[in-house]
């Protein structure tokens, strides 16, 4: 397998919207194989297919890292059915290393989706879970957490998402 490189902020693929699943074939396997080796390289929680360059609506979420009954979940073609709540959490991203800020997200989600077997499944979260999940589905539609943030804080950012997207537009 090739050395997978997570792509960073400042790569315009981050802002795209992806293409929805047709089939699941080995191809979408070997996607799910790689992202998962990116995410326990990266030690993350969470990761899209298009934070490895790749404009499919496929994601992972493996908790188990700060959870030891949750297992690696699957989410392909997800739709998110329902959300409630709200509450502000840190969080960060693998596209924005050292970046970590305070976001108010939805507290729970109910989300549906498809599994690496192809069965569709539904499942609600809430707490970490859920803002893992609604983080991942907004990289789906080319969406950034940093867009989630205020205006102040995005400005307090500048530099070092300036930063960010030089050495990416380098790498």
């Amino acid at each position: 397998m090739a050395e997978l490189r997570i792509v960073t902020y400042g790569d315009p693929v981050l802002r795209e919207t992806s293409e929805p699943v047709d089939e699941i074939n080995q191809e979408v396997k070997d996607l799910v194989s790689d992202l998962t080796d990116a995410l326990k390289k990266a030690r993350g929680l969470g990761l899209s297919a298009v934070q490895i360059g790749v404009l499919k609506c496929v994601f992972i979420v493996d908790l188990t890292a700060v959870d030891l009954t949750e297992t690696l979940r699957v989410f392909i073609n997800p739709e998110i059915v329902e959300t409630s709540g709200e509450v502000e959490m840190e969080e960060g991203c693998l596209s924005f290393p050292g970046i970590y800020q305070k976001i108010v997200r939805p507290s729970h989600v109910r989300v549906r989706a498809t599994s690496l077997d192809g069965n569709e499944f539904e499942i609600a979260a809430s707490g970490l879970a859920a803002r893992a999940v609604l983080h991942e589905y907004d990289h789906l539609e080319g969406k950034l957490f940093i867009d989630r943030m205020s205006s102040i804080t995005r400005t307090l950012l500048k530099g070092r998402l300036r930063k960010l997207a030089r050495d990416s537009r380098a790498a």
